[in-house]
């Protein structure tokens, strides 16, 4: 399924910025949802991700401490607030949602990105 990105925006360096991850016409179950990004000149890579049921998290060294994966029960998205912005995040954001925490790893497998949304830090 593919899942809609938003809450970029322009932020300064420092600053902080929360992404939701939502599902049209869909209710998270039993999945796994991740967060990624992918930079100009840069191959797509693997931020976090979270279990909708258990709320098991997973994290990329890269953002371990800076970022944190939510899940909202009442407006079923999954959220990623992402502080202590740097200039190296900028990028275009997106998320998906698999079957589990391996699958989501798989981000050069994966066919189908819904929209992302753009975040820009600048220094």
């Amino acid at each position: 399924v593919q899942l809609q990105a938003s809450g970029g925006g322009l932020v300064q360096a420092g600053g902080s910025l929360r992404l939701y991850c939502g599902a049209s016409g869909r209710t998270f179950r039993r999945d796994f949802v991740g967060w990624f990004r992918q930079g100009s000149g840069k191959e797509r890579e693997f931020l976090a991700a979270i279990s909708w049921s258990a709320g098991n998290t997973l994290y990329a060294d890269s953002v371990k401490g800076r970022f944190t994966i939510s899940r909202d029960y009442a407006r079923n998205t999954v959220n990623l607030q992402m502080n202590q912005l740097k200039a190296e995040d900028t990028a275009v954001y997106y998320c998906a949602a698999d079957s589990a925490f391996g699958a989501l790893r798989k981000v050069a497998e994966r066919r189908q990105w819904g929209q992302g949304t753009q975040v820009t830090v600048s220094s």
